[in-house]
């Protein structure tokens, strides 16, 4: 059996990892690189393995880090199944043809400067079209119902805790050329156990080789208590500003979290009443998905949709649709808070409100979660002074705040409690998912609280034999 990493290694996007194994070919999530616009769009259009040989997919959860380039892997000769949880598949069916969308606009956008220069122009590696055929070939598999993949390969999806429908993948193999047999876990994303909406990861037994995300490897996120005390201050400030705060997040779990955050901020007298809207197509539809997946929930969030106490439709929310109303928060007058996405500030609408408001020093822009090297997201929390939004340069004056305890991921405290979690000898651990000094100090404390097993920060298209 042999393991090839083709992306997230040394980095936190892109995830794909290549398992061959009695002559077959399994991919562990087929995601988009994000980053550097030329590199990223380089990155993605040339797999490092042949499409049309690999025989199956298994697709930890529907963010397009780990599933945005399937509809390229379809169109380049793939034609096995993708072996997704239900509400994945149900969320991949809405950000499969939006992640084809922004990648035809961003083709346009090049083609055009491309023109300008005298250049040869590109052609989109996917269109709508890929994306929306795509879907015929997701198989969904419900948690702890194990099926075979492949011979010699039987696959179990349990919960991730990361974002709904998100799993763990174990891999039960039997090398049909050493007879050997073997217990893999891919961990996907790790969720954080206080998640508001989510179970947390489930454990796992028997398991003799781990690969496990890396993202917060070093770093430890804020309590919940001083999450809150911070979001109140920050909605009272611009109360007595009236001006606005702007959330880049992700249409998938983070603006739910949001919500529900907000939600219960708001019934606990923590601030005045405020508008709110939700500018993103997906998220709303996305948040409709939620409703569809109840049973993926925490059984409280399930008991309070049933009771109308709807934490994803509070007094005060306004879930913006199309672009007239979109285009319309710009001449709401008085205090307001706009949530949009992307939650990295690469693409959607939320690079319209940042034109917009981000010279103003009476604003705030608040960061929920991770955001990778060279993104605008990355630019404005790392301090840059003046970023570049959809062409033209724009000067940093409104204020910049993060708050990574809204994020989907697990910390180092809480990445070494899901690693005591597994159970198993854990002979060879890597580590992946992670910039690369994060992925070092998650191989250091794992290492000394594991000396018995082997612990490896994965190389970009390195390989293991097992």
């Amino acid at each position: 059996m042999k393991i090839t990493f083709c992306g997230a290694a040394g980095t936190t996007t892109g995830s794909k990892h290549l398992i061959e194994v009695n002559g077959a070919r399994l991919l562990l999530d087929c995601g988009l690189y994000q980053g550097r616009r030329s590199e990223a769009l380089e990155r993605n259009r040339h797999f490092p393995f042949d499409p049309a040989k690999i025989d199956a997919v298994i697709l930890s959860h529907a963010h397009i880090d780990h599933s945005g380039n399937l509809p390229h892997l379809c169109r380049r000769g793939f034609t096995g199944n993708i072996h997704a949880t239900p509400a994945t598949r149900d969320l991949c069916s809405i950000m499969l043809p939006d992640a084809a969308k922004i990648h035809e606009y961003d083709i346009g956008w090049l083609n055009r400067h491309r023109k300008r220069d005298d250049l040869p122009l590109l052609d989109p590696s996917y269109t709508v079209r890929d994306a929306e055929e795509c879907m015929r070939q997701f198989v969904s598999v419900s948690y702890n119902r194990p099926l075979p993949v492949a011979d010699g390969v039987r696959m179990t999806f349990i919960d991730a805790g990361h974002v709904l429908g998100s799993a763990q993948v174990l891999l039960d193999i039997e090398d049909r050329e050493t007879g050997k047999k073997t217990r893999l876990l891919f961990s996907g994303d790790v969720g954080r156990p206080q998640n508001d909406l989510l179970d947390s990861a489930a454990p796992s037994d028997g398991v003799d080789v781990v690969i496990m995300e890396s993202t917060y490897g070093g770093r430890r996120h804020e309590h919940s208590a001083e999450t809150s005390d911070h979001i109140c201050r920050l909605i009272r400030e611009i109360q007595q500003r009236r001006s606005r705060l702007i959330i880049p997040a992700f249409a998938l779990e983070r603006t739910q979290q949001l919500l529900f955050t907000l939600d219960k901020l708001r019934s606990e007298h923590c601030f005045a009443p405020v508008p709110t809207f939700v500018d993103s197509p997906l998220a709303v539809r996305a948040t409709e998905i939620f409703r569809l997946h109840l049973e993926d929930l925490k059984e409280e969030v399930r008991d309070a949709v049933f009771m109308r106490q709807d934490p994803f439709g509070f007094e005060g929310l306004h879930l913006v649709r199309s672009v007239d109303e979109s285009k319309a928060l710009n001449k709401v007058k008085g205090p307001s808070i706009i949530i949009s996405a992307s939650g990295m500030a690469e693409s959607g609408r939320i690079l319209h409100h940042l034109r917009n408001h981000v010279g103003n020093p009476e604003n705030i822009i608040l960061f929920v979660g991770y955001c990778a090297e060279n993104t605008l997201g990355w630019k404005l929390r790392s301090g840059h002074k003046k970023v570049n939004i959809l062409g033209d340069e724009f000067e940093v004056r409104a204020q910049i705040e993060t708050l990574d305890a809204f994020s989907g991921h697990a910390d180092h405290d809480e990445l070494l409690a899901y690693f005591d979690r597994i159970e198993g000898p854990k002979r060879r651990v890597f580590l992946v998912h992670g910039e690369k000094d994060r992925s070092e100090a998650l191989r250091a404390a794992l290492a000394e609280r594991h000396p018995e097993g082997r612990i490896e920060v994965a190389e970009l298209l390195g390989t293991a034999e097992l």
